[in-house]
């Protein structure tokens, strides 16, 4: 299984960079053929109307990004929560991607979406980018599942530090492992893999 986790906060050691190294981590096993991370930090996407997307014409940042994202059967979207909506970057690049250059970005994958809070929250972003991947999913006529299982991740900076390591409570790190765990079967199962 090759895994891609997409941390949509363009902020530097931002919570939604500290959950998706923590789900990285936990990821990362010998049934696991890649887990590989993508970070914001260097978006330069442009606005939407205002530039485009050029496939023979990519930044290193969308190649890195299309790259890991073409690769992977088990996409992460690990998004913040800003006044109960996604980030703005994020739909900006779903709006770039959401045509038939990119159309194969949205097949045969699975999409796990997890929403991150500093307080309590997350999942409100984490439903509508649901609605919006299903949107493009259906628009481009591809084949792909969302998980139903949605991940809301309160309290972050206190419960992973930087570098991706747990702090230490047990709640937490048990519902990550169940969010993990439910991911990778649905996307083994899309795949026909048990």
């Amino acid at each position: 299984m090759n895994i891609t986790i997409i941390s949509t906060s363009p902020r530097k050691k931002s919570n939604s960079l500290r959950f998706s190294k923590y789900i990285q981590k936990i990821s990362q096993t010998s049934d696991n053929e890649s887990v590989e991370l993508v970070d914001f930090e260097n978006y330069d996407v442009p606005f939407f109307g205002q530039g485009y997307i050029k496939k023979d014409a990519l930044t290193d940042f969308q190649q890195n990004l299309i790259a890991k994202w073409e690769k992977a059967d088990l996409v992460y979207i690990v998004m913040p929560e800003y006044n109960w909506f996604p980030d703005a970057e994020l739909i900006n690049l779903l709006n770039h991607l959401g045509g038939k250059d990119f159309a194969h970005l949205f097949n045969n994958k699975t999409f796990a979406l997890a929403g991150v809070s500093a307080g309590r929250g997350g999942k409100l972003p984490a439903i509508e980018m649901n609605m919006m991947l299903g949107k493009i999913i259906n628009f481009t006529n591809q084949y792909s599942v969302i998980s139903p299982r949605v991940y809301e991740s309160h309290e972050t900076g206190v419960n992973v530090d930087e570098n991706g390591e747990s702090t230490g409570n047990q709640i937490f790190e048990n519902s990550v492992k169940a969010f993990v765990d439910y991911s990778l079967t649905i996307a083994q199962r899309w795949k026909g893999v048990e």
